[in-house]
């Protein structure tokens, strides 16, 4: 039978309450996930310098259908040694030009298409993998601002705790123990709400990187941890990965451009044709005189059958990269896709099950300690082990959405090439 496990939760995180004001202009609007994604795209180093590599590429692809530069030839025939010197003899301007074997500039042309549309494919592929990790950091910035938001709640719990028991120790009512146990705690407590409070501080600061805003606090930051993945749709978004990957459609690209160099290669083998034309004028005889040259080199040696060579064994190389791409393409989106379903069921059952008796037993626990039925110590262990539970509930919701971002970016369409 199959399962479809939905996780849904109260998730939304109020960062507007740990969110400092800023003087930015630009700044005073929401960075929402949609904005940052924009802002990645748009200044995130880099991916502006896969971009250029895009540009890089379609230059070389453009040299490379460059026919050869003509060549200017100045001749002096017949000078003659008596006197005279150029005045007596035939001189000549002319230009050659060498025509490259049609097969050569159609081949090295195709080829040249493909190395740019496989530069395209890796630039698509570097800018999924950036959205990912836009939405990776942004979770983990809203899961860092929710756990400080969490230790100092602690903290508040822990600092009434300890007024209590003060209270209860000058009272008699309760061992000089109880009070010290009690500051301990608070001050646990305190020692946490600065550690979450430094690990927020530099998630955010992480996320600024890298969207290219270095220093910018990004504030406010609005948005929340999802609250509900259907594991079993993002399954079933895989079933055309292969064909729309950018990894994929890039590996296919280089494949065919290793085949066009291939034939290429095995092109080399024949011959370029030079023709030349000159004008000029031969002085001992009085007239005005033109030369036609063609020439064509006499394919006596081999000297290409180590380039072929080469071509045929990265065309192979190529295949099987591409084979290899599918194949690895498939195993993450295996794994992620067992991980996403597993994580939803430990994020369901912290929700339906671990959270609700935790929450009941510390409600219990603070009952009985009022009415004297628990002592201090069970009080601060339940509470203690509330905030835990709340914690790793946190901690799970948070890997279900990085699990879940990292398989939309595997089996996010490619789009329009």
């Amino acid at each position: 039978m199959r399962k479809k496990f939905v996780v849904a939760a109260a998730l939304w995180l109020p960062v507007a309450a740990w969110a400092l004001p800023t003087a930015a202009q630009d700044s005073a609007q929401p960075w929402t996930l949609e904005r940052l994604i924009a802002e990645a795209k748009r200044a995130n180093p880099a991916l502006l310098a896969a971009r250029q590599e895009v540009e890089a590429v379609r230059g070389q692809a453009s040299q490379a259908r460059a026919w050869p530069n003509p060549e200017v030839e100045l001749a002096a025939e017949d000078v003659p040694t008596g006197g005279g010197g150029l005045s007596a003899s035939k001189n000549l301007v002319g230009v050659t030009q060498t025509l490259p074997f049609p097969s050569k500039t159609h081949f090295a042309s195709a080829a040249g298409g493909e190395a740019v549309a496989a530069a395209r494919w890796d630039y698509r592929a570097r800018e999924a993998e950036l959205v990912r990790d836009v939405k990776a950091t942004f979770y983990r910035t809203l899961a860092a601002g929710h756990r400080h938001a969490a230790a100092k709640e602690l903290h508040e719990l822990t600092r009434s705790l300890s007024d209590v028991a003060g209270r209860r120790a000058r009272a008699g009512a309760a061992p000089e123990q109880e009070r010290l146990r009690a500051e301990i705690e608070m001050g646990r407590a305190a020692v946490e709400v600065a550690a979450a409070g430094h690990a927020a501080a530099e998630a955010r600061q992480a996320l600024a990187l890298l969207v290219g805003r270095a220093g910018d606090p990004l504030e406010p930051l609005v948005g929340g941890l999802r609250e509900a993945i259907d594991a079993a749709e993002v399954a079933r978004s895989g079933e055309r990965l292969e064909a729309r990957h950018p990894e994929a459609l890039a590996a296919a690209a280089r494949r065919r451009q290793a085949g066009l160099e291939s034939s290429r290669a095995g092109a080399e083998r024949l011959p370029d044709l030079a023709l030349g034309a000159a004008y000029g004028r031969d002085h001992a005889a009085g007239e005005d005189v033109m030369e036609f040259r063609i020439s064509v080199p006499l394919p006596l040696f081999d000297r290409s059958g180590g380039r072929r060579q080469e071509a045929r064994a990265r065309a192979e190389m190529a295949a099987h990269d591409e084979a290899a791409t599918g194949q690895r393409l498939r195993e993450r989106f295996s794994v992620l896709a067992a991980r996403l379903r597993t994580e939803a069921e430990q994020v369901e059952a912290y929700r339906a099950d671990i959270l609700p008796k935790a929450e009941e037993a510390l409600r219990m626990v603070r009952g009985g300690y009022d009415a004297g039925k628990f002592g201090f110590t069970d009080l601060v262990d339940t509470q203690r082990t509330v905030a835990e539970a709340r914690l790793g509930y946190w901690e799970k919701v948070l890997e279900m959405n990085l699990t879940a971002a990292g398989l939309e970016a595997l089996v996010a369409s490619a789009g329009e090439e």
